[in-house]
């Protein structure tokens, strides 16, 4: 049996216990056993008050965000336009 590999992180620094491997790189747990049963489709994207978000939805922001790489910040109540939801961040 190969060594188990982080799913997150992808180290190998990899603890295994009774029912679960542990990362000690960046401490995600996982079952030892892949979950079978698991419905691999498309993600559900929701807002902060549980609301599904889709694609062309226009949001507001709840609180201030700044922006990497920039000075700037977006304010509360500001508006986006139409969003994109992507996989990923």
């Amino acid at each position: 049996m190969s060594d188990p590999v982080c799913p997150m992180c992808e180290m190998t620094d990899v603890l295994t216990h009774a029912d679960h491997y542990e990362c000690a790189t960046c401490g995600h747990e996982w079952p030892l056993a892949a979950e079978a049963d698991a419905p691999v489709g498309e993600r559900i994207v929701k807002d902060a008050y549980g609301n599904v978000l889709a694609n062309g939805d226009i949001v507001a922001m709840i609180k201030d965000l700044k922006l990497k790489g920039s000075s700037q910040t977006l304010k509360v109540g500001t508006k986006s336009k139409p969003i994109r939801l992507v996989d990923g961040d």
